[in-house]
């Protein structure tokens, strides 16, 4: 997840963390494109775009490609599958309080899902929760980097004080890319094996 990104807009997407939070005030921040091709590190390209509710297939196929490891690592605990209801609700979004975005690999017939990125936002508190998954094949080449660059934008456009989340200490590419991109880290009180991590922004 760490490897460099050679993104098809780089200046589109400023280095974290920010140097103040003058230079990056949320009107600064543009709203995001309907949907753009990027390419990875090794060269292969997607298309980044946010979620749709026609995204359920192609979410379900995704989470099936997925390794036990790979479910632990996303939704902390063991799941077998992805029933439809809940594919359902995590493709329609209420949009005040989430956001998504999915690397759509659109080179195959039909269109894949390689990797989601989202956020719940927390109004109360003024801060969002983020959940990122790339499938395994598609990892270390970058992807992961662009979609929690997304969700950071996303979080500064909609002028909210704070990005966190809980990462497994096991998950050693998620925790060192949040390091790299300035994430404060704290073990979680009532799961050791666990981390909170989060980003003033």
């Amino acid at each position: 997840m760490n490897a460099a990104i050679d993104f098809a807009a780089p200046d589109r997407y400023p280095a974290l963390p920010p140097p103040s939070r003058r230079r990056f005030s949320p009107a600064l921040v543009p709203r995001p494109p309907q949907g753009e091709r990027v390419t990875a590190h090794d060269g292969r390209r997607v298309l980044l775009r946010p979620i749709s509710p026609g995204d359920v297939a192609a979410m379900q196929r995704c989470f099936r490609r997925l390794s036990p490891e790979d479910v632990r690592r996303r939704f902390l605990h063991a799941m077998s599958e992805l029933p439809e209801p809940m594919a359902q609700r995590l493709c329609n979004l209420d949009p005040v309080r989430e956001a998504a975005f999915v690397l759509m690999d659109d080179g195959v017939s039909p269109a894949e899902m390689r990797g989601v990125g989202r956020i719940y936002v927390d109004e109360a508190a003024n801060s969002a929760e983020f959940s990122v998954l790339v499938e395994r094949d598609w990892s270390r080449v970058g992807l992961g980097a662009l979609l929690m660059q997304r969700l950071v934008d996303e979080c500064r456009r909609r002028g909210l004080d704070e990005l966190w989340g809980y990462v497994l200490l096991e998950n050693r590419p998620m925790l060192q890319l949040c390091k790299e991109l300035g994430f404060t880290r704290r073990l979680s009180p009532d799961d050791p094996g666990i981390a909170q991590i989060a980003l003033l922004l």
